[in-house]
């Protein structure tokens, strides 16, 4: 609900959506009267879910036993850079043999990779996420874990962005497993999947993107509005 050039982040995000993917149906899972509100005058459909859940995935899966889709694209509400080629390519992804994906983009700030807010996936050989982790992965040894940006531009350094997709079968999987340990560590849901013994599939994008988790990050975001040509 926090005002950007005095519209909620919300909006941003859900009129981001609306304009790079037209033809997919929108459906908004909420948890608060506010957030419906919110939505409702530009004509969004909304699903309204317990207000408990642990993750924002769990709140998809509940939603989407309601919606009953065979496939879910998952737009968290803080990625309001999210571009029609980022949601096609994870429409892609699912279409395919993953049954669920995420993107990815490389860094270019060390100050970036090391910023606990920024959090990073390392993938194996096939694209497949090996771990991700609020700290700065993968760790400069040789560097006594202070890389420059030219170190991290040129190495594996991938930051992970705050979208999704799923089969519907993953999904409800998801929902029915506990809380993983390294999911409560690093608060980080996807964790779970991983920690269960299943695959993500990660595509990389080199669209621009600012995940809006902070108030820094939000200002960010209004100065990138502020350079957007008219």
């Amino acid at each position: 609900m926090h005002n950007i050039k005095g519209k909620p982040l919300l909006l941003w995000v859900a009129e981001r959506i609306r304009a790079a993917a037209p033809d997919l149906d929108l459906i908004f899972a909420v948890d608060d009267p506010l957030l419906e509100a919110c939505l409702a005058p530009g004509g969004y459909r909304t699903v309204m879910t317990r207000p408990d859940h642990a993750s924002g995935t769990d709140r998809i899966a509940e939603a989407n036993r309601a919606v009953r889709a065979e496939r879910v694209i998952n737009v968290q509400a803080d990625e309001p850079m999210v571009s029609a080629g980022q949601i096609g390519l994870l429409s892609e992804l699912i279409s395919g043999e993953p049954d669920m994906a995420t993107l990815a983009t490389r860094f270019s700030s060390a100050e970036d990779f090391r910023n606990p807010n920024q959090v990073k996936v390392v993938c194996d050989a096939r694209g497949r996420a090996m771990y991700f982790s609020r700290a700065p992965i993968p760790y400069t040894r040789d560097l006594g874990g202070e890389p420059d940006d030219g170190w991290v531009s040129a190495n594996p350094c991938y930051r992970h962005l705050g979208l999704y997709a799923y089969k519907a079968g993953l999904l409800q999987e998801f929902a029915r497993l506990p809380v993983g340990k390294l999911e409560a560590i690093e608060r980080l849901e996807q964790l779970r999947v991983i920690e269960a013994g299943r695959s993500i599939a990660v595509g990389m994008t080199t669209d621009p993107s600012i995940g809006v988790d902070t108030p820094a990050d939000a200002l960010k975001f209004e100065e990138y509005l502020g350079r957007e040509p008219r």
